[in-house]
């Protein structure tokens, strides 16, 4: 088998239903049970105490309101032209926040923030400070902080961009997709260059320490030229770091995405050829592939974290420092409080009406147990360090059909073992997913159906 014919074989083998493992357990394989609201509250607490003045904590706000439908999308959005939410909606956030502070014995240390949405740029700069500084009222800023959102480009101004760096913001992302005329339309994301490098721009000159772009591999109609030309443009402007994210198409979870079907998709060949310009042109460029789907600048506090050997996941993506507590604020926000998760309602109105009535808006949740909490942490190392140390007991929570799968992925040059050691392959980079996956127990237990809520791995 030549080298060609051996990557289109594991193309064709490892392209199935994946998680992205921003957790362990994933979302689908938490406990049925909704947690009562002071049991996670506890969990919260105990976690607070052992980590805020060690650590800090994260905070993530999800802003839902976006003007527009983009259809690719598979994120908990509104849309509305109606701007009179946002002062409701900010309201709920600071009474939700008030809950977290009600159980802290002492001013909580935020040494991460992002606003994610949705689109966060819908909101009015002033509304966006009001926010802000209604959460900061009740904390202390990390000398150290983290601070990022976000941003539009068609409607991130520079009113967006100097309040949120005269709050402490230093990293922004733009959401780019690809700049290919037709695929903008299909997807119905229409943002000319003009206004990405205008923002860009924008960004720079005020300060910012980091500029990323979101890209995406695997929309309709896009093709080796139309991504090329993407990359070449984006090579104009050369953000600090890029996110190449696969296209999950799963129109039975977002409806918008049935605008299109199958066929307007690159096939599997054509989409893992995509995948590989793009790390080719990346890494010409002076990128690093730093883990599943990212890539940065050596200048950049990513990179920094990666080669440090310091970088972590969360329900943020990657980070560049690790917190034991990250609350989530918002409709459909996710809380990782170490030993447990819990996630917000998804629906606005309901979610306001909980947190507004003094209770925390529960949808679900998941208590971690002690196979759990030694899984995730090996999941983690593959995720953010490509390489996992197999000690006997890790080893015996695998069972003979993990173990002959990794020693298949060795044979097929995914991994190398050696020494008690796993450790993942250049080429195995792209299988991260697939690596992570023969740790995850709790996907391996469940019927094959129920793995069809994941995107393909590739």
């Amino acid at each position: 088998m030549n080298v060609n014919e051996q990557q289109e074989y594991l193309i064709q083998k490892y392209n199935v239903p994946a998680p992205r493992y921003t957790s362990y357990p994933t979302v689908p394989y938490w406990d049925k049970e909704i947690p009562a609201a002071a049991q996670w509250m506890d969990v919260v607490k105990y976690t607070f105490a052992e980590s805020n003045a060690a650590k800090g904590i994260s905070l993530y706000i999800h802003l839902p309101f976006c003007e527009v439908l983009c259809t690719y999308c598979g994120c908990n959005t509104r849309i509305t032209k109606n701007h009179s939410v946002e002062e409701g909606y900010i309201q709920a956030i600071l009474a939700e926040w008030g809950l977290y502070l009600q159980q802290f014995s002492e001013k909580p240390i935020i040494r991460e923030l992002h606003l994610g949405g949705g689109t966060p740029t819908f909101f009015k700069p002033e509304n966006l400070r009001k926010l802000l500084e209604g959460i900061y009222e009740g904390a202390i800023l990390h000398p150290e902080k983290e601070f990022s959102f976000e941003g539009h480009p068609n409607n991130t101004t520079t009113a967006h961009l100097e309040t949120l760096y005269d709050l402490g913001f230093r990293r922004v992302s733009f959401g780019i997709q690809d700049f290919d005329p037709k695929v903008q339309i299909t997807i119905n994301r229409i943002q000319p260059y003009e206004n990405v490098k205008h923002v860009t721009d924008e960004a720079r000159r005020i300060g910012y320490d980091s500029v990323n772009f979101d890209l995406i591999y695997g929309l309709p109609y896009q093709t080796l030229q139309s991504v090329s030309e993407t990359i070449d443009k984006v090579a104009e402007l050369m953000p600090d770091r890029i996110a190449f994210y696969s296209y999950a198409h799963v129109p039975w979870v977002k409806p918008g995405q049935r605008s299109y079907s199958d066929k307007d998709l690159p096939d599997n060949a054509e989409k893992r050829a995509l995948y590989e310009l793009g790390l080719e042109k990346f890494k010409a460029l002076g990128y690093t592939d730093i883990g599943m789907d990212h890539f940065a600048l050596p200048q950049d506090a990513l990179y920094k974290a990666w080669e440090q050997k310091e970088l972590h996941r969360n329900f943020m993506g990657y980070t560049t420092f690790q917190t034991d507590l990250l609350i989530g604020l918002g409709t459909s926000s996710i809380s990782d409080a170490k030993y447990g998760y819990m996630q917000n309602l998804k629906k606005v109105e309901t979610y306001k009406e909980a947190v507004l009535n003094g209770e925390l808006a529960i949808l679900k949740g998941h208590f971690l147990t002690q196979e759990d909490l030694r899984l995730k942490e090996a999941i983690l190392e593959i995720a953010c360090r490509s390489e996992l140390y197999l000690d006997l007991g890790l080893l015996s929570m695998l069972n003979d059909e993990a173990i002959d799968q990794l020693k298949e992925m060795q044979k097929e040059g995914i991994i190398e073992l050696e020494n008690h050691r796993l450790t993942v392959t250049p080429v195995g980079k792209a299988f991260t997913r697939n690596i992570c996956m023969v740790f995850d127990l709790r996907l391996r237990q469940a019927a094959p159906y129920e793995q069809q809520v994941f995107s393909k791995a590739i």
